[in-house]
């Protein structure tokens, strides 16, 4: 049976409704001609035309052509009896071989009609005497020349920039046997995860491992885009797996286009897309990567076309019509999607010098400052049309959480200059604090949802992310109080390993209570699974780099041995649907954020801290690193908010 879940599947973000892995592939007529009959069609139509242009030639001795050639010359009609004088009119110098000349081109062009009509009618008898796989060859290689074509005109060069100062790109083994060896698992496992996709989903957008199978969902559209690809291409590079890299590399740069009549997630197409090929270039300095990336946000711009400026949730590649999902209360945009742009734009503009996409992200966050927020709190929900919140619904989980997070990365991005969106991160902080954290009977530390007034005692899985924001703002965090939102982060932390050692698994449900006498445990069914979401482990990975506790590598190793252990398969690793089950079922989908998200942190926990170092690379909400842009190598430090 399959598990109810909320669109779209994700890292962070929008929280699943719906673990069946039905795609929806685009359905085309079945109705096919052979292409012996369509090269006939073909070519009656031209002979047809052409014997039309023949008959119906304009004859010369019913209409006066006057052309101006060498020897048809206007000339002043002067009068000489009259001694010379001009009187105006004009003569026309060589009417005499007028009818003659015209004769004699329009014979001309009739010879070249009939020669042109020989050869079609010769290269039409030879293409008929090919095999069927002789001509589809021929088209496929028309095809594939046009292909080429068209992609050399949309690779156009972009503009030299200054190359951030990219520090920590590499780094040594560690040099404890025991942290080196659980690193080598977790390379290991992301071999496995690839490998498997490479066999059985090349160029789909993720795996059915069981069913050995490519796997979409709608917030691809209908498209084969590759996404665990674009994905998985910098944790492959930070693991040192360069031939898998240059595999990767390889098919973005033949097959990855955006061309399609298909309609995506703006949101979730801006993260895994347009961020890992952002941090893939930062990375290896491959200018394919740029390429494609400008390529893909060219084709996000008109979801911008709203009367607000707020974004629509959806967009097609194609045509550029947007819309909002159905569900999302009356219409409106999602805090969390039309909120995480900020650090993938500012980099468009960056390196391209183009600054659009700046310009878009702050216009939103303009709007936003100047609105009124019920207690403090960002509503989940925002109307487009109108500019007015939606349904009362606060949450730093599913449909809110990655906006505050780049709040704070904006200004960890601008090298701590984008003060603006510090003060914003901190506004919301607070309330959040002062609205939504709790302490259970139990003395676990949670962050509730708010919902039309009433606080709602329920964390979710993506939620857990929050530790590791915490511990990421303390340093910069207002009246000195680093120490605390630490603490709180650790908290966090130790709430959602409970949720994880409170099930037979070991592995976390999608959300949890903290009703009555349960607590993170999940009650409902349709909570009780787990999809490989990295959000626990990313919280793990920020503590230890910020306060060096071996129990967060340890809380580290524990969730990757259960994912080795329930989770591996032998096409990929899978989902399952119980995590408080023995025997759970599986979901069947290997998701793209497994590779871009979980395996990644799990590696950095076991790595150096001189991997990426958190002075010099913010990781946006899909776990792509993105270098810090100083200020004296940015193109936008004019700007106010940089200053």
């Amino acid at each position: 049976m399959t598990t109810p879940a909320l669109l779209p599947l994700s890292g962070r973000r929008i929280p699943p409704l719906n673990l069946g892995t039905a795609s929806f592939p685009h359905h085309r007529a079945t109705l096919r001609l052979s292409e012996k009959f369509i090269l006939l069609l073909i070519l009656s139509a031209f002979i047809t035309l052409c014997f039309g242009a023949f008959f119906f030639l304009p004859d010369s001795s019913k209409h006066k052509r006057f052309d101006l050639g060498l020897e048809d010359v206007l000339i002043p009609h002067v009068d000489t009896s009259k001694g010379g004088k001009n009187l105006g009119g004009y003569l026309i110098h060589g009417q005499g071989h007028d009818e003659h000349r015209h004769r004699e081109e329009e014979e001309r062009l009739r010879n070249k009609i009939r020669a042109d009509h020989e050869k079609a009618l010769e290269e039409a008898k030879e293409k008929l005497k090919k095999s069927r796989d002789e001509i589809r060859a021929e088209i496929q290689t028309e095809k594939n020349k046009v292909a080429q074509e068209m992609k050399k005109k949309d690779s156009k060069p972009l503009p030299p920039v200054p190359v951030p100062n990219l520090i920590g790109i590499n780094s040594e083994d560690p040099t404890d046997k025991d942290i080196r060896e659980k690193r080598d698992k977790i390379k290991e496992m992301m071999k496995h995860a690839w490998e498997n996709y490479r066999q059985y989903g090349w160029g789909h957008n993720e795996l059915k491992p069981i069913a050995r199978k490519g796997h979409s969902t709608n917030i691809f559209g209908n498209s084969q885009m590759g996404a665990t690809i674009v994905d998985a291409l910098d944790t492959l590079y930070i693991m040192g797996l360069h031939d898998e890299f240059r595999e990767g590399q390889d098919w973005i740069d033949k097959n990855l286009d955006f061309s399609v009549n298909s309609e995506v997630s703006v949101f979730e197409v801006n993260i895994r897309f347009i961020g890992g090929l952002l941090a893939a270039y930062y990375l290896s300095g491959q200018e394919v990567f740029k390429l494609k990336a400008v390529q893909l946000a060219g084709k996000l711009l008109p979801a911008f076309n709203t009367p607000t400026g707020i974004p629509w949730a959806m967009v097609n590649l194609k045509s550029g019509v947007g819309r909002n999902w159905g569900w999302a209360s009356a219409g409106s945009s999602i805090l969390a999607e039309f909120g995480t742009l900020h650090m993938e734009f500012v980099h468009l503009s960056y390196l391209t010098g183009d600054p659009v996409y700046y310009n878009k992200v702050m216009h939103i966050r303009k709007l936003l400052q100047k609105m009124d927020r019920p207690n403090g709190l960002y509503p989940n929900y925002l109307n487009p049309r109108t500019g007015r919140w939606g349904q009362h619904h606060t949450s730093v989980g599913g449909l809110g959480d990655s906006f505050y997070e780049y709040l704070l990365k904006a200004w960890l991005m601008s090298d701590k200059m984008d003060t603006e969106a510090r003060k914003m991160y901190d506004d919301a902080i607070e309330a959040i604090e002062k609205h939504l954290i709790r302490k259970s009977n139990g003395g676990l530390t949670y962050i509730g949802e708010w919902k039309n007034g009433h606080l709602e005692r329920k964390m979710g899985h993506l939620t857990c992310f929050a530790g590791g924001m915490f511990a990421l703002g303390a340093d910069g965090s207002r009246d000195d109080k680093a120490g605390h939102y630490l603490q709180l982060g650790a908290e966090i932390a130790h709430t959602c390993h409970e949720s994880y050692d409170r099930t037979t698994l070991k592995l976390g449900p999608e959300a949890f209570k903290f009703d009555g006498g349960l607590e993170a445990v999940a009650v409902r069914q349709n909570e009780k699974y787990y999809i490989l979401r990295p959000e626990v482990i990313e919280t793990y990975w920020y503590m230890w780099r910020f306060t060096h506790d071996p129990k967060y590598r340890q809380w580290g190793w524990e969730a990757a041995q259960a994912i080795d252990k329930y989770c591996r398969v032998s096409g990929g690793f899978s989902g399952v649907k119980d995590v408080y089950s023995s025997s759970p079922a599986y979901d069947d989908v290997q998701q793209s954020f497994f590779l871009a998200e979980t395996l990644k942190y799990l590696y950095l926990l076991f790595s150096n801290d001189d991997l990426l170092p958190l002075d010099n690379w913010v990781f946006n909400t899909e776990a792509h690193p993105l270098p810090v842009l100083h200020l004296a190598n940015t193109t936008l430090s004019g700007n106010p908010a940089y200053r």
